[in-house]
């Protein structure tokens, strides 16, 4: 039987990830937190993964596509070094071989979760990108990604900033990078992971701290 964390996407699931332990990868030195998972080592699977200082991890092509934001050091591979804020995309069939240096590195990863036709080849450095008018005052919208229904970004939010009643359709995704974030359900401090299911709906705000979040919104039509 296929290991399974968090299999009922019709349900909500907020995880404070800082209060998870580090588990084991198949690889020395590679260390992993669970956040949602249907299968084994190849799986529909949405981790944190950290990588000590001059680990590596085998060569591996990505059958259902690769999508990763990287939360502290630098992850590299092959192909390139992508520094604290990167946000990679490789699509189904892409592979490399991870390898990384001194400083270590640590991402938040969503594997097997691409659209078949969805055949774009990110890496966009965040920390240099510009920001966009969000739709209330107080907002600001970085763009990372959009195909069909599936929209991917990073949402700064200003101190004491509160959004529009809103519905998910297809559902939505949120790891809080910096700050607090907050709805009417409860409150979400840097590292929580929420997922919400389609035809949720809140009221999110900010207070004091401000907030920075990477959001994606549609991908969860099941």
């Amino acid at each position: 039987m296929s290991l399974r964390i968090n299999d009922d996407f019709k349900a909500r699931v907020v995880i404070s990830t800082d209060n998870l332990e580090w588990t084991p990868s198949p690889m020395p030195n590679v260390f992993r937190k669970m956040l949602d998972r249907v299968g084994d080592e190849i799986a529909r699977a949405t981790t944190i993964v950290k990588y000590e200082p001059h680990s590596e991890f085998s060569s591996h092509l990505h059958s259902g596509g690769e999508e990763f934001y990287v939360l502290d050091g630098v992850f590299s591979d092959e192909h390139n070094d992508y520094p604290k804020g990167s946000y990679v995309r490789n699509p189904i069939g892409t592979k490399h071989t991870p390898k990384i240096g001194a400083e270590g590195a640590t991402i938040f990863v969503k594997l097997h979760q691409f659209a078949s036709k969805d055949s774009e080849q990110k890496f966009i450095k965040t920390n240099t990108g510009d920001w966009l008018p969000g739709l209330v005052q107080g907002l600001s919208v970085m763009p990372l990604h959009e195909f069909e229904h599936e929209h991917v970004a990073l949402v700064k939010w200003a101190p004491n900033t509160t959004f529009n009643l809103h519905q998910h359709w297809g559902g939505e995704e949120i790891l809080v990078l910096e700050g607090t974030f907050y709805d009417e359900h409860g409150s979400y401090p840097q590292g929580t992971w929420i997922r919400s299911p389609h035809l949720s709906k809140h009221t999110p705000f900010t207070k004091d701290d401000g907030a920075i979040i990477y959001v994606k919104t549609g991908h969860l039509l099941l």
